[in-house]
């Protein structure tokens, strides 16, 4: 938007409209005390071209997956991007996150958002998805108390310990002030632990809350643990990851009620955290209760094919009591970009893309875990992030590699501080086999020296 100062004239004129003889007398009902009556301290102005290197500087101190080997995760990853999500997206009638208000008049957005929610059907093996939600904790959120109006609970949700902190954290918040109370379901092996599930169990529960691949990357007994969560008539809800459903069960397959996921890994960059881009999807059964947009294929009074807003009484449209959702906008950009990079790598590149991310993690895993005193946390099956124990402190090791270019992964201390000595690594299908060698190498280094430090500490001590 242009900048268009106001001159002395346009001020005159503005004071005279509305009766004021001055801008003094505009704002004399402020009281002088709380009034700024000298010039603003800010820098003087500068050219476009000193603007554009006062920026570029700033962001050259950032350290970002462009510069640096990448092995971060805990949801948000650092995946190829083809360069026609960027080229559709960027196209000046889809270039807003907004769903127009005047929905019909876009078709081509519309029709897009449709073939969205075609292929997350598709892809999660479930029956109904909406056109996006704002990220996984608040999708999580959201799936609960859909939970909770379909099963008539009001009483416990069930989240295993396994599931992202931040997304506990977020659906939790959601929660404060309702009635059900939040109870965790212990993972001391680094899964789900189905004896603990099945003693908190009982008929006041409304849903449980499981994360496949979990926080930890591991995977989840999924099977089991639907069969229990149904015989007790209370709600699956699982948070998966989009890639890995190239080479994992779908979680309509396992019978899932609702799956709620992260779609920052489809067509959208990491970008700091955000903003991301909320996945939910449900059986049909629950498709009155389902939150956020729907769009729907019919019919106009021509015959002709179009795309309509559908069932929108479920929405904010109506009174806030009686919605099913009181989210009033959506991440419909971010929703473009992920149905572009699907129709774009399509099946059988996503099969690829998730066999690539599981051998290069497997591999990357081997190598670090012949370092000395390097092991894996937890010896369970895993997808693309593996957790593994460090002799020393895990945040020393990750911080001294950020001067080799390497952005190592997520000390679980972060979390947790009884996991201080505890790492998890995400591996992508960008990552070389030369990256994962020096990686290792630069970590074995990283390892002794921590090592070396602390031991020196404790002999001072």
């Amino acid at each position: 938007m242009p900048y268009l100062l106001n001159t002395p004239d346009d001020k005159n004129e503005m004071l005279k409209s509305i009766g004021a003889s001055s801008i003094d007398e505009l704002f004399s009902n402020i009281p002088e005390s709380v009034r700024l009556n000298r010039p603003l301290d800010i820098p003087k102005a500068l050219t476009e071209i000193e603007l554009t290197r006062h920026i570029d500087r700033l962001a050259n101190s950032n350290l970002s997956a462009d510069s640096a080997v990448c092995f971060l995760g805990g949801g948000s990853y650092d995946h190829f991007i083809p360069a026609v999500v960027d080229m559709v997206a960027s196209r000046s009638e889809f270039y807003t996150a907004y769903t127009p208000y005047q929905a019909e008049a876009s078709q081509g957005s519309l029709q897009a958002f449709y073939e969205f929610q075609t292929m997350i059907s598709q892809l999660t093996a479930m029956d109904i998805s909406n056109s996006s939600l704002y990220e996984a904790g608040s999708g999580l959120a959201e799936a609960i108390l859909m939970a909770m109006s379909v099963t008539g609970r009001m009483g416990k949700v069930l989240v295993a310990e396994s599931v992202h902190p931040e997304y506990r954290l977020s659906f939790t918040t959601y929660l404060a002030n309702l009635e059900p109370t939040v109870v965790t379901v212990a993972c001391p092996t680094g899964k789900l632990c189905l004896d603990d599930l099945a003693s908190k169990l009982d008929e006041t529960v409304s849903c449980v809350i499981v994360q496949h691949p979990n926080f930890f990357g591991n995977l989840e007994e999924v099977e089991e643990i639907g069969k229990l969560i149904h015989s007790k008539g209370a709600l699956f809800i699982v948070a998966y990851d989009p890639i890995s459903l190239g080479i994992l069960k779908k979680p309509g397959e396992y019978d899932a009620d609702i799956a709620v996921a992260e779609g920052q890994c489809l067509g959208n960059p990491m970008i700091y955290g955000g903003p991301y881009l909320g996945l939910l999807s449900c059986k049909e059964a629950f498709v009155r209760k389902i939150p956020g947009r729907l769009v729907g294929q019919t019919v106009d009074r021509k015959g002709k094919r179009c795309w309509v807003l559908t069932l929108q009484t479920r929405e904010q449209h109506i009174r806030r009591e009686k919605a099913t959702s009181n989210i009033c906008t959506n991440q419909g950009l971010f929703a473009l970009r992920a149905a572009v990079f699907l129709a774009a790598i399509g099946p059988k590149g996503l099969t690829e893309t998730a066999e690539l991310c599981f051998r290069k993690a497997h591999f990357l895993m081997d190598l670090l875990c012949k370092i000395p005193g390097v092991k894996p946390k937890f010896n369970l099956p895993f997808f693309k992030e593996f957790t593994i124990e460090l002799p020393c402190n895990a945040q020393v090791v990750i911080n001294s590699l950020i001067d080799d270019g390497i952005l190592a992964g997520l000390s679980q201390g972060r979390w947790s501080k009884d996991l201080a000595n505890v790492m998890t690594i995400a591996v992508t299908e960008k990552r070389t086999r030369s990256e994962l060698e020096n990686y290792a190498a630069a970590f074995g280094a990283a390892v002794t020296a921590a090592s070396s430090q602390e031991k020196s500490k404790a002999f001072k001590s």
